[in-house]
């Protein structure tokens, strides 16, 4: 378990389980689950989605693919903006959908 003080105030502990292929409403790519947890005993699983169009549009604006690694950097770094946008820990049962600007944004963060 890794600890995320969030600018919520709220401190987070979550772990990577894991990641999936995911569809919905015509839309795919990568989805990322962690175990998050704020103070309770229990993690709840949290998945994060990176669509595949916004990955293709930021590989084809670089000309080169996106590693793996660098792929779970995205879904991380999502994750954290999540901790620090929600108001509450129970909102972190919504999905965290990466948008093309988050994307864009966040590699750009990481000088990606």
């Amino acid at each position: 378990m890794k600890t995320y003080s969030a600018q919520s105030g709220y401190v987070f502990q979550y772990r990577y389980e894991g990641h999936r292929p995911f569809r919905a409403g015509g839309d795919g790519g990568e989805e990322f689950v962690f175990s998050v947890s704020a103070g309770s005993r229990n993690g709840i699983p949290v998945a994060v989605r990176v669509p595949a169009a916004a990955i293709r549009a930021w590989e084809e604006k670089h000309s080169r693919q996106l590693s793996s690694t660098e792929r779970y950097a995205i879904a991380k770094m999502a994750l954290f903006q999540a901790f620090d946008e929600r108001p509450t820990p129970a909102r972190m049962e919504e999905k965290v959908n990466v948008r093309h600007a988050d994307l864009e944004a966040i590699l750009d963060a990481l000088d990606v």
